[in-house]
C-alpha cells in the first residue's frame, strides 16, 4: 500500500507522484524501513534514474492490478486513463519478484516466536529492493485484506485503501467529508436553477 500510495493528491486538485524525481525516491526509500538498504560505495542511501524506474515500473503494475481488484468498480482516477494491461501488469510484477531467487528460512530465537526470514544469494541491493517490492505486493495481491480494496471516490482523492468496516467508502474521514460536501453542492444547485 505505501507503493501505490506515492501517487496522491497534492492538495491544490491535482495529482502529485513522490517518486516522479530522482529525490522524491531517495526520500520515499529511506523512508521505507522494511525495504533492503541501497547504497552508494560512501555508504551513502542512493537512487539513480534505471531504480527509480524499476520501482516506478513495479508501482505501475500494482496499480493496474489494484484497478483489476476493485472492478467492476471504477479504479483511481489518477491513473485510469493510462493503466497498464492486466496481463502485462501480471508479468511485469512476477518477473520483478523472480529477480532475486530466495529461501525461505525458519528463525526461532530462544525466547519468542518463529519467523521467517528470506536468505537471498542477490549481491545487488537494487535488484533486492525492487524484488521485495514486487514480493510484498505478490502478498497483498494474493492474501486475505486484497478481497477489501477500494479505490477512494471522493472528489480529488487518488488512492486505493482496505476497507475497515462494511460501510467504508472512503480512505479517511476528510475525504467522507468532502463527498458529502460535494453532493450537497449538487443538490442546492440543482434545487436552485438560477
Amino acid at each position: 500500500m505505501e507503493l501505490v500510495s506515492t501517487i496522491r493528491h497534492d492538495g491544490d486538485g491535482g495529482v502529485l507522484d513522490d517518486l516522479d524525481t530522482l529525490r522524491g525516491t531517495h526520500c520515499w526509500l529511506q523512508q521505507q524501513p522494511d525495504l533492503p538498504e541501497v547504497a552508494t560505495a560512501t555508504g551513502d542511501p542512493a537512487a539513480d534514474e534505471e531504480l527509480r524506474a524499476a520501482v516506478v515500473g513495479v508501482r505501475r503494475a500494482v496499480r493496474a492490478l489494484f484497478a483489476r481488484v476493485v472492478s467492476p468498480a471504477r479504479p483511481s482516477p489518477a491513473d485510469a486513463h493510462r493503466l497498464m494491461p492486466a496481463d502485462e501488469a501480471l508479468a511485469h510484477l512476477n518477473a520483478a519478484a523472480a529477480q532475486e531467487p530466495v529461501a525461505p528460512q525458519l528463525h526461532w530465537p530462544d525466547e519468542g516466536a518463529p519467523a521467517i526470514r528470506l536468505l537471498s544469494a542477490e549481491g545487488d541491493p537494487r535488484v533486492r529492493l525492487v524484488a521485495a517490492l514486487a514480493r510484498d505486493a505478490v502478498d497483498f495481491l494474493s492474501g486475505p485484506e486484497c478481497e477489501r480494496l477500494r479505490a477512494c471516490h471522493a472528489p480529488r482523492c487518488v488512492r486505493y485503501f482496505i476497507r475497515s468496516h462494511g460501510r467504508q467508502e472512503w480512505c479517511k474521514p476528510s475525504c467522507g467529508n468532502r463527498a458529502r460536501v460535494a453532493r450537497h453542492y449538487e443538490r442546492t444547485r440543482a434545487a436552485d436553477p438560477s
